[in-house]
């Protein structure tokens, strides 16, 4: 355990505050300390006690219900122009181009807890930001080759507030550290730490999964999903655990992919739960103390844009799923999108809301998608609150595909996202912008979001990146308003066909690079930098071929290991990055584990004018409120700006965002995301800008809102990436 290295500047008293550039984790405080667990009592070993106007925010998304709202109510619309910085935390660990923060923090009595760039755990005083305690997972033995990104930690605590812990996922492992010193706890797992691979089958053991959401805690549970592969590779099955959180055994395990006997197996081919992988909870848990419900939304199955191997509906996928918490069986599902091709995981965490109608109030649970929908169903029989209509899906034209004949797109509330990326709306920021979109726009497949993926390259809008995205949304159940950033960045996505290996014109290693390079570093090599992924042009310069082999074999930073490649097709793979003139292999001795796969893709390619602007007219991003009550958008605001094109005297067009709002019972929505490195407030009511102060970094996490003996805060993360700068702050708001 590391507690040096990382730095804090914090105002002298309750009142003093530091000047400065602020970056902050903005959210909304819980009700009371100790929703986090299920004691409210605080003891001296836990907190810093329950004293008067100390409010929690107390788990990912404020709380079990994943609302993202605060009652508190000392920051209104009438005084928020005066916040100020009241402490800035440094991680000191950013890796400049290459890292981001995404986490929300958790405040329980008066600590704070967060994780780093890379992916250290602290523990601070949340009132002036000085460090209590920091842990690094990496120098405790997790597998550096999962490293990724992380959105949180969780918080439990025993009868009487005894026994406090952290549970965090770093690589491959789910560690659970003393609340109090950050230390692995011994009894959990094998000495603090349970690898998540196990339970999954034996197939699954060298492939990827790792924990990058936090789960959900019900009584002595855990329920936590998992992020494992989407390409053309092989990919682990998603499958949703719940853990003792005193010993970390896994207490039930539902299958995502469901097995010979299960409801929903005849919806894949018979032998898919032996060698399909996705389906998995990566986006977020939800629970229903009250009725002991846990809501999980699923992605997609993998491979996300082909799949003429898993023929059929593909149940569990892409579904809302509800089970029993305590046990995880089976209560109900629905599925937003059948046999995905177009990557339409569920991105974020559903939120428990209410529901109100002729009278009554209809407990709900409301999930928003990256197609930029909301949809709202009773929450304990799953019956839509809104009508859901089936649209036509065009026919593929790829080998083997066979798409799902229609799917469902409720009739309100409206879409908060465009639905189509007509010629209309081609960018008219130049004479020149809009030809050059207009020639790709003509040459690319388009008509619905529902035109499969091609070899000719298809218009994906909403994008890969939504409508909605991993940030979340927040809901005010006072006003039944339901907050949600959308992204609306048109993308091309492009297939390519595999030739079998040793076939062709191409190098043996091409094929292996198509199937387990390409689709994040591209077709040509190119890497992108608004998704951290370095380019490999040149790699020969840069790097020995024993340490490529290395980074091929162990992962690094946000690449994952690949120890399933072949040892021969890893040979093969390096000569090809180093450009070696490599003879056709006439035969093999090992199978090639994407054999099975006719098509890869090129890569997650952004449409954008010659300027890197996105071909569509703006907005490019908005923040949106949705009246669940009466299934209309009662307002809608840009979220952002290029301050270079304002100059110009083009108004604020709003940016790609990540990192999801919070609304406050003080009437305020408090949201980071933008690319514009900024922190704003707006009127919960209007959508009215109040405020806005500058980060070091952009904020591409979600904020946390929390009361500490009689003041409030909002603090965010400032990590950057998503093609801005690498930053390393949490900063904390307060008014003077």
């Amino acid at each position: 355990m590391h507690q040096h290295g990382l730095r804090s500047s914090a105002g002298r008293g309750r009142t003093a505050f530091v000047a400065g550039v602020a970056a902050l984790v903005i959210g909304t405080g819980t009700l009371v300390a100790g929703l986090a667990g299920q004691s409210p009592r605080a003891t001296a070993a836990t907190a810093r006690g329950t004293a008067t106007g100390t409010v929690d925010w107390a788990a990912h998304g404020a709380n079990a219900a994943h609302t993202q709202s605060s009652p508190l109510t000392q920051i209104t619309p009438a005084n928020v122009a005066t916040l100020t910085v009241a402490w800035t935390y440094n991680t000191g660990d950013a890796r400049p181009g290459r890292s981001q923060i995404q986490c929300n923090p958790i405040v329980i009595r008066g600590v704070l807890y967060a994780t780093s760039p890379q992916l250290k755990v602290f523990a601070l005083d949340a009132a002036t930001g000085q460090q209590k305690w920091v842990f690094d997972p990496f120098t405790a033995g997790a597998d550096q080759s999962g490293l990724g990104v992380n959105r949180g930690v969780v918080y439990w605590e025993g009868e009487g507030g005894r026994d406090a812990r952290i549970l965090v996922g770093a690589g491959y492992t789910l560690f659970a550290l003393d609340a109090a010193t950050g230390r692995p706890i011994e009894s959990f797992g094998s000495k603090g730490g349970v690898d998540l691979r196990a339970g999954l089958g034996d197939w699954a053991k060298s492939l990827y999964v790792v924990a990058n959401t936090p789960g959900a805690i019900y009584k002595d549970l855990l329920i936590q999903g998992t992020r494992v592969g989407e390409g053309p590779g092989p990919s682990a099955p998603g499958y949703v655990r719940a853990y003792n959180v005193r010993t970390g055994a896994i207490a039930w395990t539902f299958h995502t992919i469901p097995q010979p006997g299960e409801p929903g197996y005849d919806t894949w081919p018979a032998d898919a739960w032996k060698r399909v992988g996705g389906a998995n909870s990566w986006s977020g848990v939800t629970i229903d103390r009250e009725r002991g419900l846990v809501f999980l939304p699923t992605g997609s199955a993998a491979f996300d844009f082909w799949g003429g191997n898993r023929k059929g509906d593909n149940l569990y996928a892409n579904s809302l799923l509800v089970l029993k918490a305590e046990t995880g069986a089976y209560v109900w599902h629905y599925q937003f999108v059948r046999h995905d091709i177009w990557d339409r995981d569920l991105p974020q965490s559903p939120v428990l809301v209410t529901v109100r109608r002729g009278g009554r109030s209809i407990p709900a649970v409301a999930q928003a998608t990256k197609t930029g929908r909301v949809y709202v169903f009773d929450r304990e029989t799953g019956a839509p609150l809104f009508p859901i209509e089936e649209q036509p899906v065009p026919p593929s034209d790829v080998e083997g595909e066979a798409p799902a004949a229609t799917q469902p797109v409720p009739t309100a509330p409206p879409a908060f996202s465009r639905q189509l990326f007509s010629e209309d709306q081609i960018t008219d920021l130049s004479p020149e912008a809009t030809a050059s979109v207009r020639e790709r726009w003509l040459a690319a497949k388009r008509g619905s979001m529902w035109t499969p993926p091609s070899t000719q390259g298809t218009i994906i809008f909403p994008g890969f990146d939504g409508g909605a995205e991993w940030g979340g949304s927040a809901y005010d159940e006072r006003s039944g308003l339901f907050y949600v950033n959308a992204n609306e960045v048109p993308w091309i996505l492009r297939l390519v066909k595999l030739g079998k290996a040793g076939e062709g014109g191409e190098p043996a290693g091409h094929r292996i690079y198509q199937g387990f390079c390409g689709t994040c570093h591209g077709e040509n090599r190119q890497g992108d930098p608004l998704r951290t992924v370095p380019s490999l042009d040149g790699v020969e310069s840069r790097l020995s071929r024993a340490a490529v082999a290395a980074i091929i074999e162990n992962g690094r930073g946000q690449m994952p290991s690949f120890k399933v490649i072949p040892a021969e097709d890893r040979e093969a793979l390096i000569a090809y990055l180093f450009r070696d003139v490599q003879p056709r292999r006439a035969t093999r001795t090992q199978d090639d584990p994407t054999d099975e796969i006719v098509y890869a893709h090129t890569g997650y390619n952004r449409f954008l004018d010659p300027q890197g602007y996105p071909a569509v007219k703006p907005p490019w991003g908005t923040l949106n409120a949705i009246d669940l009550n009466k299934g209309t958008i009662a307002w809608r605001v840009t979220l952002g700006e290029y301050p270079e094109l304002t100059k110009q005297g083009i108004k604020p067009t709003g940016t790609e965002n990540y990192g999801g709002p919070a609304v406050t019972a003080g009437g305020l929505v408090f949201i980071g995301a933008t690319k514009d490195e900024k922190i704003r407030a707006f009127d919960a009511a209007t959508g009215k800008t109040l405020w806005e102060a500058p980060l070091p970094a952009a904020a591409h996490a979600t904020p946390a809102v929390y009361a500490v003996d009689g003041k409030e805060y909002v603090v965010i993360g400032a990590g950057g990436g998503k093609g801005t700068k690498s930053g390393d702050a949490y900063v904390a708001f307060a008014l003077p």
